[in-house]
């Protein structure tokens, strides 16, 4: 071979192993980068934030607000921070202004029980306050609480001739306790709610609503029914399916969250069921008892107590000369004075 060919290709060894070793160290470099320290941005505060978003008259209760972190730098002087706020003390108290899902609920957003104005924010917009008496037995036993919302049944004894019609029947559905007594919120002992018996229930309710409590009064005997959380979704749907709230198309996710809210806080009054002695026991009356009334000639005749009872109007039979007088299709019998003394 040419000594010159020879020392050429002795050369390209070279290189090339050392173009091998080069490679080596580098890719070998490559797979095992420094580990290199990362700063951790320390923690803000936990500061008192809504778990879902709260109206205006909204009662806090241990479900709608919990403690979250917060960037330091965005911590205002008005958050509730933890460990420097009882959350305890702040169940009962009411929203003064409306606070979103996940907004920090600030000190002037609440009107706590006994603050001036307090009751008076726990209303919702056109709506009034009215008070009645209550006792063990027409309170549901003391287990209703601020927040809840109850039914009102009305029980009476419909008097006539003979033994008079016992009747009870729901006027009122899904009204909102406002309070128990003076109380707005619910007591706490080792973690469980304390019953506690009370007189008197304040309710939330519309300016006809409350015309309606005050006649029913002096009617007879109200008394209260502990409405289920469950039944809120199914006063939505029916509300929906009567037509007394219109989804408008392409309404956002926050405007039918909105109906749907307003549809399941609202009072309802008509419609109305009943149950009468006859209901719940054969030796009873199913329908209101005739009453006596005194026709022109002095005899007692008999004349309906109630128009819901059914029973048809009786009127006196008049007593010497009479002109049959026919208007339309209801011909009366109407009496003719003679003159004589």
């Amino acid at each position: 071979m040419d000594r010159k060919k020879l020392l050429l290709l002795v050369v390209a060894l070279i290189v090339a192993a050392g173009t091998a070793i080069a490679a080596r160290s580098m890719f070998a470099g490559a797979s095992a980068p420094k580990a290199e320290a990362v700063a951790v941005a320390p923690k803000g505060p936990k500061v008192l934030v809504a778990q879902r978003a709260l109206p205006v008259g909204t009662i806090l209760t241990a479900d709608s607000i919990s403690y979250q972190d917060w960037p330091k730098e965005l911590v205002k002087d008005v958050y509730f921070i933890d460990g420097e706020a009882d959350m305890s003390k702040l169940l009962g108290t009411v929203v003064r202004y409306p606070i979103t899902a996940g907004q920090p609920v600030t000190q002037g957003s609440l009107v706590a029980p006994g603050d001036r104005g307090f009751l008076a924010a726990a209303l919702g917009p056109g709506m009034r306050a009215v008070t009645i008496s209550v006792s063990a037995k027409t309170g549901v036993g003391g287990f209703i609480f601020p927040g809840d919302r109850v039914d009102m049944m009305l029980t009476q004894q419909v008097k006539g001739q003979g033994e008079p019609l016992s009747t009870t029947e729901t006027i009122l559905r899904n009204l909102r306790v406002l309070a128990t007594d003076q109380t707005t919120n619910n007591d706490v002992e080792d973690g469980k709610t304390v019953v506690r018996a009370f007189r008197t229930v304040t309710l939330e309710v519309t300016p006809r609503i409350a015309e309606k409590i005050a006649v029913a009064e002096e009617i007879g005997e109200l008394s209260l029914s502990l409405r289920s959380i469950a039944d809120n979704q199914g006063t939505f749907e029916s509300a929906l399916a009567s037509g007394d709230v219109k989804v408008p198309e392409g309404a956002t996710k926050e405007q039918e969250a909105l109906l749907m809210r307003q549809a399941m806080t609202r009072p309802i009054e008509g419609n109305s069921t009943y149950v009468t002695g006859g209901d719940v026991s054969r030796f009873q009356r199913s329908s209101a008892p005739p009453q006596a009334v005194e026709s022109n000639g002095g005899a007692l005749m008999p004349s309906p107590q109630l128009a819901s009872a059914g029973a048809p109007a009786a009127r006196p039979v008049p007593s010497g000369p009479v002109v049959r007088v026919t208007r339309g299709k209801v011909t009366t019998e109407e009496p003719v004075s003679t003159g004589l003394k």
